[in-house]
């Protein structure tokens, strides 16, 4: 979360569980087969085992997932298990207590790792480790993540501090972030916007295009290599 705290958007401007399943369900006919539910933080939206349960039943998804902040992971993981959910990754930038809550502004990381434990013990596997870094896999708070993860048998995946107004990511070590070339990717952000890259100002609202005639646009509109985005923060669009 930014220092500055964040813009909160209207109720009726988010879209409903209806609306999130039935355009997946397009996306899906048309070729889309995974999906990943991310945020902000998704485990504090209302009722969300329901929408995780809506869209495990659409037939064709072949790899449902969720990023989340692992604080309500404990409360949350045998449920979502149960809801469809076939796996987790997790933020985590340090292990350190003191510089985790200094990082997301006052979390306990002892929070995080029972959550982790709770997604172990439902099988939400592999659980990868989402670790930010800001030039290289040798800081002292990636090799401590390292260290933890290969100590509990999970995934890490190491990624470069992005700034969208600045056009600034790098190659996801350990994932398939970043590789533009590579990129099939499209992001629904929660009030409606389809985005074919974090680093583009292009966004189709589908709440005022077909369905199908959104993801056409922005399948054709989905740039080579991302450069930047100035319409969009970061935390509203989805990591």
């Amino acid at each position: 979360m930014p220092e500055e705290g964040i813009k909160l958007i209207e109720h009726s401007s988010i879209l409903s569980f209806e609306e999130i399943v039935e355009f997946t369900k397009v996306a899906v006919e048309m070729g889309i087969s995974k999906v990943r539910i991310t945020g902000g933080e998704p485990l504090v939206r209302k009722g969300i085992i329901n929408l995780v349960a809506m869209l495990s039943r659409i037939t064709g998804i072949k790899d449902l997932s969720m990023t989340t902040n692992g604080l309500l992971l404990e409360k949350f993981a045998q449920e979502l298990k149960t809801a469809g959910l076939q796996r987790v990754n997790i933020s985590l930038d340090s292990i350190d207590e003191q510089k985790f809550s200094d990082i997301t502004r006052g979390g306990n990381i002892g929070e995080v790792k029972k959550g982790i434990e709770a997604a172990k013990q439902a099988g939400l596997n592999p659980i990868k480790i989402n670790c930010v870094i800001k030039k290289s896999m040798d800081e002292p708070d990636a090799l401590e993540v390292k260290k933890y993860c290969d100590e509990n048998g999970l995934e890490a995946r190491f990624i470069y501090e992005m700034d969208i107004e600045k056009g600034e990511f790098g190659v996801v070590h350990g994932g398939s972030g970043g590789d533009c070339a590579n990129c099939n990717r499209l992001r629904l952000t929660s009030a409606g916007f389809l985005k074919p890259c974090l680093f583009s100002d292009v966004s189709i609202n589908i709440r005022k295009v077909y369905y199908k005639e959104a993801m056409r646009m922005a399948i054709e509109q989905k740039p080579a290599c991302g450069n930047l985005s100035t319409t969009h923060k970061f935390y509203n669009i989805g990591g």
